[in-house]
């Protein structure tokens, strides 16, 4: 068998000699087509809404409850483009806050300023069992606002052949996923059963071990509400304890100093805003993008980025039986050995990725999970290698013409 390396080079070789005339548009430029509230809610969630994108983008410091280690100082900077609520910036942020008010942290060598922003997980621990937890990036020794004797020291990351990557998945349109019913999902993963076959498709939905209800959000769709979401990341990546999460990840006693929890209702502003977050606004249709859409049909991508489904019945009316143009499934989905991340979570194994939901992929500029891609070309192609369900649709995709793959690019961006 090849090893992974050698089945990088041949994608490369095989990506240049595919990509022919057509290129990637990138990135849609003028102002953001996402970051504005829903249509349809009442005052009073227009007014949680606001107060919850506040919180959202507050900054914390240690008195505030961040650290002892942490990934960055607040939610909004790792979700920033290309409005509140996005996926990561241009420029990376996790550089700046490593050394934030005196920090001795080193940037690892994966954190690069021109991003994209990472989170980090370990495949096996110390005892060489398999770990897939968040190892955080930085502390807060050296901080001026650090307590005195807080000496806690950062990770190692030099065991590169270790280190799992992701990226921020955008929070845009998230209170209609939340509101898509279990019944929904498991029929439309049913639907076009045989095609699915035809084309080795098959899916799983991650499910919550106790009540088998569908988990839907993460890049291994590892968590089942927003609320949920919200508090695990908040005590994560920040390192804020709260009511979901009220214990320190690093109890050091000279750094974990504050009484816990250390917020108390942050989470569900933040869950608030998330939740009345409008989904990004398509471009106008073009004669190219109206092509493409007909061919993302045409080679299998709809069968797995299902274009759009409707949510069940809501306590808002904004979100109650609206329809969802999300361009995914929400399920599980083996990727094959280049995309393998050696995580297991939840039904997820390594291999196995929720389908990325592509509305506002006209405005990403990192792409795929864990951001090693800038070009939706390269990117379509990392969908294909041994083990991956997508095989015969990337090869159905290989067999279009330059002009259609335009299309069908130009389609995707206008997304």
């Amino acid at each position: 068998m090849k090893s992974i390396t050698a089945l990088s080079c041949s994608f490369a070789f095989a990506f240049a000699a595919t990509l022919g005339a057509q290129t990637d548009p990138g990135p849609r430029g003028g102002p953001p087509r996402s970051g504005q509230p829903l249509r349809g809610l009442s005052g009073a969630e227009l007014q949680a809404f606001g107060a919850g994108r506040g919180v959202f983008n507050e900054i914390d410091n240690v008195k505030d409850g961040l650290g002892p280690r942490f990934n960055l100082d607040s939610c909004g900077g790792c979700h920033a483009h290309p409005d509140s609520g996005g996926s990561s910036p241009a420029v990376n942020p996790q550089v700046a806050v490593a050394v934030k008010f005196g920090a001795v942290n080193q940037a690892p060598a994966f954190i690069q300023p021109n991003g994209p922003v990472r989170v980090v997980r370990f495949k096996r621990g110390a005892n060489g069992q398999p770990d897939g937890g968040v190892h955080n990036l930085f502390v807060i020794t050296g901080r001026n606002d650090a307590p005195a004797g807080c000496n806690v020291q950062q990770p190692d990351f030099t065991q590169q052949n270790n280190l799992a990557f992701r990226i921020p998945t955008p929070t845009f349109g998230l209170g209609l996923i939340e509101a898509i019913t279990d019944a929904t999902l498991r029929g439309n993963l049913a639907a076009n059963a045989n095609l699915k076959r035809q084309l080795g498709i098959q899916g799983s939905l991650n499910t919550n071990g106790n009540d088998g209800t569908v988990t839907r959000f993460g890049w291994k769709a590892q968590n089942k509400s927003l609320l949920l979401f919200s508090g695990e990341a908040y005590n994560v990546e920040v390192g804020v304890t709260n009511e979901l999460f009220p214990q320190e990840r690093e109890e050091n006693a000279a750094c974990a100093t504050n009484g816990l929890p250390e917020s108390v209702g942050d989470i569900g502003q933040q869950t608030a805003f998330m939740r009345f977050l409008a989904p990004p606004q398509p471009a106008p249709a073009t004669d190219s993008t109206t092509r493409g859409a007909a061919l993302f049909t045409q080679v299998g991508c709809a069968l797995c980025h299902t274009p759009s489904m409707t949510t069940g019945l809501a306590i808002s009316a904004a979100l109650s039986q609206q329809p969802v143009n999300l361009y995914s499934d929400l399920a599980l989905h083996r990727m094959g050995q280049i995309l393998n991340d050696g995580v297991t979570q939840g039904n997820a194994q390594g291999d196995m990725f929720r389908t990325a939901p592509l509305w506002g992929l006209g405005d990403r500029l990192f792409l795929l999970h864990d951001g090693r891609a800038k070009d939706l070309g390269d990117a379509i192609l990392q969908h294909d290698s041994p083990g991956s369900e997508a095989h015969q649709v990337i090869v159905n995709y290989g067999g279009l013409g330059a002009a259609q793959k335009q299309d069908l690019l130009n389609f995707l961006r206008g997304l």
